[in-house]
């Protein structure tokens, strides 16, 4: 069996952007969730109990309750890559997986797009 990368995951962590194409959907925030994977080496970390020596999902997870401030995008696939590049610059995992639902069509759960970086 192939050795799966360690990850941390926040999952469907609850933000309010200003997102949508038309300009009155971006007029106010609206609720979207995000789930973030983030592939690290923990074997410092776990051997030293250090926090400083993983990637401090609290300290990611405060950063995206904030990303949106001044912010709007038209599109969920922009603003999907827009947070993996700043995970990638802030936090420094190995990789990045990110996740937006959005929940704009009235007949479906919700819409959701993803995207992997290295």
């Amino acid at each position: 069996m192939k050795n799966q990368p360690d990850r941390i995951v926040i999952k469907d962590l609850s933000v309010f952007y200003s997102i949508g194409v038309p300009d009155e959907e971006r007029a106010e925030p609206q609720k979207l969730l995000l789930t973030v994977e983030m592939t690290h080496d923990f074997t410092n970390a776990a051997g030293t109990d250090d926090l400083k020596l993983t990637i401090d999902y609290h300290a990611v997870a405060l950063r995206l309750l904030r990303f949106g401030e001044g912010q709007s995008w038209r599109l969920i696939e922009t603003l999907a890559v827009n947070i993996a590049e700043m995970i990638l610059d802030e936090f420094k995992p190995r990789s990045v997986f990110v996740r937006v639902k959005k929940f704009i069509l009235p007949d479906a759960r919700h819409v959701e797009v993803s995207v992997t970086r290295p």
